[in-house]
């Protein structure tokens, strides 16, 4: 008997790795309701700067309550050839995380099939009920109705699932944390075995790692892998080193370390590991923020790095990651003002693999 849910295990459709080539990404621009209000200029410039480093490889999707005051703002800063690119939607929201709200795709590799893709709406329900997310639970249908999208859209708001939980490593391969997925007000009364099945059959994966380590101070998400783990091509793994020992955080790390360097790949061999720095702690009224530099956002040619105004450790994020992606340009972008939110560039943006994006069909 066929599950309730769409079960996409069958017809090999699967959740590519994020290295693959994308048409564009999602931004879920601040308005003035959201958390933001008390730095609505400095979060704004910050987002102006990043959708220019995304216009300038691919597309970038904008949703917005204030379509004509964003469409007035990035013409006003941005040339005439990236603005084509920009494409700006009226969409109701609560908050700006994109990573978590917006549709996750699925690509097929068969062969009457190949380059279509599908477009999955799980339930967002503010990380466990923590915030209010009911418009930003709707954002994907309002640019569904908008005809942002090509592929098929499947409704699974019968399940909670964040993007930032779940990484890929495109040959069929699934991470996440076990501190997040087995989390309250998430899915239960369903447990791990259970879990793990419903995302094999939903997103089309033939394994599913759990990562049972790591936690960074401020973090709301109950550990995002996107903050601790990532992997890269040729089976190599990027993350989050434990930094100094007389860190509060540093046994956790630590454990998550130790765990990585014990995993196998489905051949059997080890994975190239690749261990980012920890920067030094970020504070903001009064709390220590969950900096990372495992939070970055890969582009078609381009990998967008937060920086934390850490010149040693900044640059040698970089280095390190330009090691996983040899072929990328490694280009910083300030995350000072993101991360005051408790997330980074990752957590701002979705990217959308190609053949995902209609042509502009800008409301």
């Amino acid at each position: 008997m066929r599950p309730s849910y769409p079960d996409n295990s069958h017809d090999r459709y699967t959740l590519p790795a994020e290295w693959e080539e994308q048409d564009g990404v999602l931004l879920t621009w601040p308005h003035a309701s959201t958390d933001w209000k008390d730095y609505l200029e400095e979060i704004t410039e910050t987002y102006l700067q990043l959708t220019r480093i995304i216009a300038e490889r691919e597309r970038v999707i904008i949703a917005t309550p204030e379509p004509d005051a964003i469409r007035q703002l990035t013409a006003q800063r941005m040339p005439a050839p990236l603005t084509e690119r920009i494409s700006i939607y009226a969409c109701k929201s609560n908050d700006t995380w994109a990573r978590d709200h917006g549709a996750i795709t699925l690509t097929n590799a068969e062969n009457e099939t190949k380059g279509h893709v599908r477009l999955l709406d799980f339930h967002f329900n503010g990380w466990g009920e923590k915030f209010e997310a009911k418009l930003d639970n709707t954002i994907t249908r309002q640019l569904w109705r908008q005809g942002v999208f090509s592929g098929e859209l499947q409704d699974h708001d019968d399940f909670v699932l964040e993007g930032g939980s779940i990484e890929s490593d495109g040959e069929g391969t699934l991470f996440t944390t076990s501190t997040c997925l087995l989390a309250p007000h998430r899915n239960q009364p369903l447990g791990r075995e259970e879990i793990e099945q419903q995302l094999k059959r939903r997103l089309g994966m033939k394994e599913v790692v759990w990562i049972d380590y790591g936690e960074l101070e401020g973090d709301d998400t109950d550990g995002h892998i996107d903050t601790l783990v990532r992997p890269a091509p040729d089976h190599t793994l990027v993350y989050c080193g434990p930094g100094r020992p007389d860190d509060p955080q540093y046994d956790s790390l630590a454990r998550m370390r130790a765990q990585l360097q014990a995993l196998r790949t489905p051949a059997g061999d080890p994975y190239r590991l690749i261990e980012l720095p920890l920067p030094a702690p970020l504070c903001y009224d009064g709390e220590r923020l969950p900096a990372t530099y495992a939070n970055y956002l890969i582009l078609n040619g381009a990998i967008v790095l937060p920086t934390y105004g850490q010149p040693q450790s900044d640059r040698l994020a970089a280095e390190r990651l330009q090691a996983a992606f040899p072929h990328h340009d490694i280009i910083g972008l300030d995350a000072r003002v993101i991360v005051r939110q408790h997330g980074s560039i990752h957590c701002i943006t979705m990217q959308f693999p190609k053949n995902s994006l209609t042509p502009n069909k800008e409301s």
